[in-house]
């Protein structure tokens, strides 16, 4: 099944997608909306036709995402797929430019410097290799030796498409899996026939996942998706005959969605809370109603065992690093008590870092969870099996994601994993941690109604700022601090692994991570400094971005005093700031200002620069002490 049955249908579709006018700001804004309805290939072609007809050739202005110049190169047919991977990325607020490459030409044009792909240089590349090209040669008369030179002889070939790609754009690469598409020559013992092309594509799909670790590739999973809806949801031999379509154009627009989510992770955009419903959605039945011996939960019955499946679930997600929250419509005291006292009750009080349990509207109540975790609402996923309130809050809070999930809880968990909300390219220590993260704040916030003062409060946290310099053990953290982080933004610039290399390796810059530890534990890495020498006098800070979490603990004066520190050793004499306006940044609009800067030159979009002279400035003073880690 590779159809987008999470998201909702959508009423007068055709209507809304003829009506997308000429402005381009409105066109998108309208599409995007478009985009997230449950649409098949013919739709998601006819949004793709019109959205681009609307732009004509524009970019839509104060996207938060960076634009993707996306090269789709491959052995097979590809044309079937760019609407999907447009409206795919579409869906989450990306604008793709794809350029594809000629039918079967994907090394020639990465090797040939005077190709249309080098001309178009892009930022991103998708390298599709089919397993019928992947397995030319290889037949079952082969002995072990010869099929391991065959497979050492492709993986070697397709490692050196992604160096040589790479090298030339410095992009980001996703390499497609190929498609179990063989019929079985010995059944279920194939691997036992070397040469069998089924065996070799298992055997090779298995190295390309070692390959890609080791050369920071990330994969388009299609096998893994094909084990889910079945290989003829995803190929039709047919087509494959006819036209040398490798993926089914049915399931066109899932490949497009599996293709923007991990485009979309690159940037930091999958989601980072999920919102859980209680009653009839983590255990059957009404507790205020019910109460606690009538819940349907646990060993004994079908229904039970699916609500703790689901559960297990939500607390596998939070073990990750996916912050959990409680939006129910209840008295707080009855939403409370399965979670202190049901002894089949999975997830405990201490698993939800937000617990809001009222007779408020659900869109209200999910606005003051994204304030109470200083996150934003497109960072949100809201489970709840009343479709009453699953309509009012796509209406209130449409950047929230609201799966259509059916009336069956066992159904829950593959329908999150199949929208892919929360897909990650790598975990780091930091995500495992959030959880225990957000248990801290809500013991700092405990300890600021207990005091009288700010300064008492700041003081009793006795805050530890280790600062370190970019390195390799950070780097997978960094990068994904760079290409998430929007609020606290100052300039929002995105950059790989291996822009922040070249930091690393240049000695007129500095990159420097924070971490903020204090009495109630560790807050991971909360800030990112990126300065660079302008000219002989002037150091401009390139990146400054911060966790909301941490505001108002001083951390921001805190940076300054580093920065300045970093800036005199590379005997600069003036530190200039830029502020580069986005659609979610505006809450650092006047934050070089309240540090002492002064406003100078404006620049192009709205943005401007600040200058500090650094004969002037002293030291500020703070409640935190800082270390070198």
């Amino acid at each position: 099944m590779t159809s987008l049955y999470w998201l909702p249908e959508m009423p007068d579709w055709r209507i809304k997608v003829r009506a997308l006018g000429d402005d381009p700001a409105a066109a998108w804004d309208a599409a995007v909306g478009l985009a997230n309805a449950r649409i098949d290939f013919t739709r998601t072609n006819a949004l793709d036709e019109m959205l681009r007809r609307s732009l004509d050739g524009a970019l839509p202005q104060g996207l938060s995402t960076k634009p993707v110049r996306l090269a789709l190169l491959g052995s097979g047919t590809l044309t079937q797929l760019l609407g999907g991977i447009r409206v795919g990325c579409l869906r989450r607020g990306i604008h793709a430019d794809i350029h594809e490459g000629d039918y079967g030409q994907y090394w020639q044009e990465i090797a040939d410097t005077g190709s249309a792909l080098h001309s178009f240089k892009p930022n991103t590349v998708i390298l599709a290799l089919d397993a019928y090209h992947l397995t030319a040669g290889v037949t079952a008369s082969m002995e072990q030796q010869d099929a391991d030179a065959a497979l050492t002889e492709m993986l070697a070939r397709i490692r050196d498409c992604w160096r040589m790609l790479r090298e030339a754009f410095g992009c980001h690469i996703i390499h497609q899996t190929p498609l179990p598409v063989h019929p079985g020559l010995l059944g279920s013992n194939e691997h036992r026939l070397p040469g069998a092309p089924a065996a070799f594509i298992a055997r090779l799909t298995a190295a390309l996942r070692t390959a890609a670790d080791a050369d920071g590739v990330d994969l388009l999973a299609l096998d893994t998706r094909a084990a889910v809806d079945g290989v003829k949801a995803w190929h039709d031999a047919g087509l494959w005959h006819r036209a040398k379509q490798e993926v089914s154009p049915a399931a066109a627009p899932m490949y497009g969605e599996l293709a923007a989510r991990l485009i979309a992770a690159k940037q930091g955009r999958a989601f980072k809370c999920l919102v859980l419903d209680l009653d009839n959605t983590l255990w059957g039945g009404v507790v205020g109603d019910d109460g606690l011996e009538g819940l349907v939960l646990g060993q004994g019955s079908a229904l039970g065992e699916a609500f703790v499946a689901f559960q297990t679930y939500a607390r596998e997600l939070s073990r990750r690093g996916v912050i959990l929250a409680v939006c129910s419509k209840n008295d707080e005291a009855n939403a409370l008590e399965p979670f202190e006292k049901h002894p089949e009750m999975v997830l405990r009080r201490g698993d939800i870092a937000c617990f809001i349990a009222n007779w408020s509207d659900k869109a209200a109540n999910i606005r003051a969870i994204a304030q109470d975790l200083n996150i934003g609402l497109d960072a949100m996923v809201f489970v709840d099996d009343n479709p009453f309130e699953r309509t009012l809050v796509r209406q209130e809070l449409p950047m929230v994601a609201v799966p259509e999930v059916s009336d069956e809880p066992s159904s829950y968990p593959q329908t999150l994993a199949d929208a892919g909300y929360f897909e990650a390219l790598g975990i780091t220590d930091d995500d495992r941690a959030r959880s225990a993260q957000y248990q801290g704040n809500r013991q700092r916030e405990a300890l600021k109604a207990s005091v009288t003062d700010l300064p008492s409060y700041l003081r009793g946290l006795e805050m530890q700022l280790i600062w370190r310099r970019f390195d390799q053990i950070g780097l997978q953290r960094t990068v994904q601090l760079i290409n998430k982080t929007n609020q606290f933004n100052l300039t929002t610039r995105r950059y790989t692994e291996d822009d922040v290399l070249a930091i690393m390796r240049d000695n007129r810059a500095f990159g420097l991570q924070l971490r903020l530890l204090d009495r109630f534990g560790d807050n991971g890495i909360i800030a990112i400094l990126i300065g660079r020498m302008l000219n002989e006098t002037d150091l401009l800070i390139d990146t400054w971005l911060m966790s909301c979490r941490v505001l108002g603990r001083q951390v921001e004066p805190t940076s300054l005093n580093l920065i300045v520190t970093q800036a005199r050793a590379l005997a600069a004499t003036r530190v200039i700031g830029e502020y580069v306006p986005t659609k979610k940044n505006g809450m650092v609009r006047d934050h070089y200002l309240k540090l002492g800067f002064t406003a100078a030159e404006p620049l192009d979009g709205g943005g401007q620069r600040f200058v500090l002279e650094l004969g002037l400035f002293e030291m500020a003073g703070t409640f935190i002490d800082v270390v070198e880690g």
